[in-house]
């Protein structure tokens, strides 16, 4: 997909943690720096991870890497987030996880223990899943040269019969849902970071998604266009990657999207839009018109931790614009970030 943007490249220009925030310059990063070095493959590309076709089978193949500081935060760590993140992937293609492999560069000086602690939850939520870990690798770096742990997770899994996911399908018309409040990892992670004290419980909302789109592909099928989890540059980010890719102008309304009232507090103390903030168990879906509460009901009878709402509609496929209506009236346009709000929080 791509993206206009007035800051091209130059042989002077330095890499900023801006160019792996999710937004303008990581595209542009992607688009004019990275893909042109690599040959094209005749390999369908959805987003999220890409579709292997071996005969009438189809699997879905996706790697992530987790850098996430402090490493530990209220609701998971490191670990549990390496694997919950990448099967959340494989569910964005309409896959349900079959393996994972992993990888760890460790800084000298490391506490075993929290190594340890990082490995249990890996662990746990890797059996909690049913997936096996099945191979991987170890590296350690000199310390001062990394930043205590960094883990690389690869994950493989077979798309479901009748899923047909991919931003491309999204039509005119199509329902916009979400599965819950946005923006609860990224404050978590951002409080727990700066010692800052929120009236209420802010933890991370991450864990596993394939229940859910599971359940929905069962139910709906083809009907499900598209889905996407709401990790780097939260939901305004996924709006426009997928306004982009579809051509197709998405209507939000701000009134619909909930917020939980710890998020939004810390959100406002620290002057962040929590619609550009990571989540970890959130997950959007386009599909028909028609369906939306019919697809909300799923998803609260499959984990009760689903809060589901609609959120928008798409509107014509003559452009590529996320517009948001305002909960005192009047609308704006939701816009990719150029800059990085919140470095290091997946």
């Amino acid at each position: 997909m791509k993206f206009d943007c007035p800051l091209p490249f130059n042989d002077n220009e330095k890499i900023n943690l801006a160019h792996g925030g999710g937004g303008r310059r990581m595209a542009r990063l992607i688009q004019e720096i990275i893909l042109p070095h690599f040959p094209d493959c005749d390999v369908e590309n959805i987003h999220d991870g890409a579709i292997l076709e071996f005969g009438s089978e189809r699997l879905a193949f996706t790697t992530d890497s987790f850098v996430v500081t402090p490493q530990f935060f209220p609701g998971g760590n490191i670990g549990d987030l390496a694997i919950n993140g990448t099967l959340n992937d494989l569910a964005m293609c309409g896959a349900q996880p079959l393996y994972l492999s992993c990888a760890f560069i460790l800084e000298e000086g490391y506490s075993m223990e929290s190594f340890r602690q990082v490995l249990v939850s890996m662990g746990d939520a890797a059996t909690s899943a049913g997936v096996g870990l099945i191979t991987g690798d170890t590296k350690v770096v000199d310390h001062g040269k990394g930043d205590g742990i960094f883990i690389t997770t690869t994950g493989i899994g077979h798309v479901m019969p009748g899923a047909m996911i991919d931003p491309r399908r999204v039509q005119s018309g199509d329902v916009v849902i979400i599965n819950g409040p946005v923006g609860d990892h990224g404050m978590a992670i951002m409080c727990q970071r700066e010692n800052l004290a929120i009236q209420g419980e802010l933890a991370s909302d991450t864990r596993t998604l394939h229940e859910e789109t599971a359940a929905i592909i069962n139910q709906f099928g083809e009907d499900i266009h598209c889905l996407r989890d709401m990790t780097r540059g939260g939901l305004a980010t996924v709006m426009n990657e997928i306004a982009q890719t579809a051509n197709a102008t998405i209507h939000l309304d701000e009134g619909s999207i909930p917020v939980n009232a710890p998020t939004k507090s810390a959100c406002e103390l620290l002057g962040i839009d929590p619609l550009y903030v990571a989540n970890e168990g959130k997950l959007a879906i386009f599909a028909a018109a028609g369906i939306g509460e019919d697809i909300l009901e799923t998803l609260r009878k499959t984990n009760r931790l689903n809060r589901p709402v609609i959120i928008g509609r798409v509107g014509n496929l003559e452009g590529p614009r996320v517009i948001l209506r305002g909960v005192l009236g009047g609308s704006r346009i939701l816009d990719l970030l150029s800059g990085e709000q919140l470095p290091r929080i997946c």
